[in-house]
């Protein structure tokens, strides 16, 4: 009897620790719903009416009347208008694409730089954090269209600003492709490479621009690694090098996940996405509401796919610690 007893009281623990577990889970749900309970109750008065209006105009053929408009379902003739018909959108969609495959790895790899360097002891630390972090803040309302309308780029850009001589203007680029050619001389490097490097160099103040919110993130994966990891790794005689590769890098994989997916959202919804700026150019037009609405969606679904993707395959390679119970 008193053996029966002894086991029991284990089990009888185990159990209501489960129960304050899942107990605590629920509280943690509930407060998160609370939280974002304001922004579902603005998207659903809000934002959903007009995206069912969106998805309807895109299938509509619309007249316009004296202040009011009627729609005709015309099925899919304006997404065949905007694939096929319209000579520009296909190929300005392609270009917004390669942009769009070139900064998210420029992006994810800049902001992890910067994430390693300022997570190191060093004077000031906060105060170069708050730097790299300046240009989200400045990157909203008036400077952002300032930024788009690249008024320094085109002064210099253009006969007033500075001559180079050589007949073509490049003041504005940092190094070009001859350079590191030159620079790579003796390694077995491809072009493709050094394409992609000069473009990267080239637009790297956009790249800085954009990096704030990715640096934060990783910034905040670093500091949640325990410091008594690295002892051991350093206790073993590993390098740094095999210090980022074997621990550093796999316990950041999660947040290289959610930058991923950031990036892509981002680059849809920046100012300077020469997608929307064409849409919104054919919005404006003679019966052209129709035709938007349905290049809008057509980008939409092509996004949503390479979000989906990038999700697929980053997620193959993400390490998720388990927390001891």
């Amino acid at each position: 009897m008193t053996n029966e007893m002894q086991k029991s009281e284990p089990m009888a623990s185990e159990t209501n620790k489960r129960r304050k577990n899942a107990s605590l889970d629920r509280r943690k749900a509930r407060a998160g719903w609370l939280f974002i309970l304001p922004f579902v109750i603005g998207f659903v008065i809000i934002y959903l009416p007009m995206v069912v209006e969106s998805i309807r105009f895109s299938f509509s053929d619309i007249q316009m009347g004296s202040g009011t408009f009627t729609t005709t379902f015309v099925g899919f003739q304006n997404y065949n208008k905007a694939l096929f018909e319209d000579p520009s959108f296909a190929q300005v969609l392609v270009k917004g694409l390669q942009r769009l495959a070139f900064d998210i790895p420029a992006i994810i790899i800049f902001s992890l730089f910067m994430a390693i360097m300022l997570n190191q002891k060093m004077v000031g630390r906060g105060v170069f954090r708050a730097i790299f972090f300046i240009p989200v803040i400045l990157s909203t309302g008036i400077m952002e269209s300032i930024s788009a309308m690249d008024i320094l780029g085109e002064y210099m850009e253009s006969s007033e600003g500075i001559d180079t001589g050589s007949g073509t203007n490049a003041a504005t680029q940092l190094v070009s492709s001859m350079d590191l050619q030159r620079l790579f001389s003796n390694m077995k490097v491809g072009t493709e490479i050094v394409e992609y490097v000069t473009t990267a160099i080239n637009n790297i103040y956009d790249i800085v621009n954009r990096s704030g919110v990715q640096m934060l993130i990783f910034l905040s994966g670093l500091q949640s690694i325990s410091p008594a990891i690295y002892e051991s790794c350093k206790i073993d005689g590993a390098t740094a090098w095999e210090t980022f590769w074997k621990i550093t890098f796999p316990m950041i994989t999660p947040m290289i996940l959610v930058n991923a997916v950031y990036t892509v959202i981002d680059s849809f919804t920046s100012e300077s996405n020469s997608v929307m700026s064409y849409i919104s150019g054919v919005y404006s037009t003679a019966d052209g509401s129709e035709i938007s609405a349905a290049m809008s969606w057509i980008y939409f679904m092509i996004v949503i796919a390479i979000v989906a993707v990038v999700a697929a395959v980053v997620s193959a390679f993400v390490f998720y610690q388990r927390k001891s119970e």
